[in-house]
């Protein structure tokens, strides 16, 4: 299989992020959301005109996804909730960790069928407190993996069959057989990337059903086949990328957030476009975006 990747990254919008994360195409307004967990803020960037709005958060955000009946769901630190950008309030919906104070709500996706699957970690980034759970039709929240420090993803095949989910510290993506019922069979293994070549961070599925893996210190995304070959690696003038989208007309330009958090000042010039959004292009399209359906 050919390489795709048909450009560089580069730096188009100089944000500086401690943590930016999420990135998401919203057709609807033919734009990128994603959010800064650490800066409080969901930011909105128009290719088309290069225009940029922000907004602040109540607390720590670590994704923002569109709903079918207008407005977004968002993922606070203390549970979900719904934004409306219009006006920049959030609601309360769920919160599906009250008891584990210390955790986050951290990566996010939606199925073909417009169910909510999301994942939770340890805000301090040690205890084995997070898992990955999906919203059900009557608001539950179930959890559905082992618990690890980390969660990233989940991500979704083209078929909607097969879920893909990252312990970032335990350097493993795994792959698991999604049943009608919404439930997870058959979890495996499906890539492992040692500690010294980055962390694996946010995964995307593209149209060919090739996963992309951001990597936390490894100044780099990879693309990988359905069966775990590592067919593709970008490089990026930055050491931490948290997580890709596809986007534009045809989903061929590819967006990443990036961070910086863990860059100590004096190291900064060295890596000067730390916590920027980026862009390339590549030859092979994503998958077109689903939006979150109530009750289902």
């Amino acid at each position: 299989m050919s390489d795709v990747v048909t450009s560089e990254p580069v730096s188009i919008w100089q944000l500086g992020a401690p943590l930016g994360e999420g990135p998401v195409w919203v057709e609807r307004d033919f734009a990128l959301w994603f959010v800064d967990i650490k800066s409080h803020k969901i930011h909105r960037y128009d290719p088309a005109t290069g225009g940029t709005r922000s907004w602040d958060t109540p607390g720590q955000v670590s994704f923002i996804l569109p709903v079918e009946s207008g407005g977004f769901v968002a993922g606070l630190q203390s549970g979900l909730a719904r934004f409306d950008e219009r006006d920049g309030s959030f609601t309360p919906i769920v919160t599906p960790e009250a008891d584990k104070p210390g955790n986050r709500l951290n990566d996010a996706t939606v199925d073909a069928k417009g169910r909510l699957w999301f994942g939770s970690m340890d805000d301090g980034e040690a205890a084995t407190t997070g898992t990955i759970y999906r919203l059900a039709a009557d608001g539950r929240c179930v959890p559905l993996t082992p618990m690890v420090p980390i969660t990233n993803g989940p991500a979704v095949s083209p078929d909607g069959r097969t879920l893909y989910h990252v312990d970032t510290l335990g350097g493993v993506v795994y792959a698991a057989d999604i049943d009608e019922d919404g439930m997870l069979a058959n979890r495996r293994e499906f890539v492992r990337i040692p500690n010294s070549e980055g962390f694996p961070d946010g995964p995307v599925v593209d149209s060919e059903g090739c996963v992309w893996i951001g990597l936390y210190m490894g100044w780099a995304v990879r693309r990988y086949s359905a069966a775990g070959e590592l067919l593709e690696t970008v490089k990026f003038p930055v050491s931490a990328i948290t997580k890709i989208a596809f986007g534009g007309p045809d989903l061929k330009t590819v967006f990443a957030t990036t961070a910086n958090k863990h860059v100590a000042s004096a190291d900064l010039s060295k890596e000067p476009h730390a916590g920027d959004l980026f862009e390339f292009e590549v030859s092979v399209a994503g998958q077109p975006g689903t939006l979150i359906r109530e009750g289902v």
